[in-house]
């Protein structure tokens, strides 16, 4: 019988058992390198719903199995005291990570920074779109209507539903620190930060970069030109 080892008991291992120097060492090796495990929030969401919702239960199956590429994952990450944000996209195949600027937290500008963004990806690579249950997603039905592309929402407090989004974010905070005002970064800035985690070899594509397998997908024939 096979058994499953689930990431809250490899964090458990890491977080209460080990002391002193071991433990110290453990959570350097970290990517993020928090110092304590952050607990999960429980009880009722209270950051406000949005309607018409179609949840993550109904998404293709394909989704899932990472085999067809057009899928994406979605977030806002915050600047401080919450007053500003850039929108984080990402493909699920491909990892590509394309970075929205907002003009401010709410649903419009939401709206209005993942529209400018994603009407430059191909209809073919924009399938569907995966998001937390933030309010700042109230309007969309009016993003699914303009992009043809279905959005799907995660289940309260279960950010591994959206564990490439997640892990993104988490590398992002390295050029998009907390507690930062983060309405002073253009959209060459932000382009440029994409740039370079789009440019980065990753494992999971053979140690090809996110941006050479996407430009693949596009353009397939130039790739093979080398151009």
């Amino acid at each position: 019988m096979r058994k499953h080892l689930s990431a809250e008991t490899i964090y458990a291992g890491l977080y209460v058992l080990p002391r002193g120097t071991l433990r110290s060492k453990l959570l350097a090796a970290l990517r993020q390198a928090h110092s304590a495990r952050r607990p999960r929030a429980r009880g009722t969401d209270r950051r406000g719903q949005s309607s018409n919702m179609t949840p993550i239960a109904e998404r293709p199956v394909e989704v899932a199995t990472r085999t067809v590429p057009g899928h994406w994952e979605g977030d806002l990450i915050k600047g401080a005291r919450n007053g500003s944000a850039v929108g984080t996209l990402v493909e699920r195949t491909k990892r590509l990570v394309i970075l929205a600027r907002m003009e401010g937290t709410d649903a419009t500008s939401a709206r209005q920074g993942f529209l400018k963004k994603l009407r430059h990806v191909p209809a073919l690579l924009r399938k569907t779109l995966t998001y937390d249950r933030g309010k700042e997603m109230a309007e969309h039905e009016r993003v699914a209507q303009r992009l043809a592309i279905q959005i799907f929402f995660a289940d309260p407090y279960s950010p591994w539903q959206r564990g490439t989004n997640e892990n993104t974010n988490g590398l992002l905070r390295q050029y998009l620190p907390k507690g930062t005002d983060l309405s002073g970064y253009t959209p060459r800035k932000l382009n440029a930060i994409a740039h370079r985690l789009n440019t980065r070899p990753r494992k999971c594509l053979n140690f090809a970069t996110p941006l050479k397998v996407y430009a693949h997908l596009r353009h397939p024939s130039l790739v093979a030109l080398g151009t």
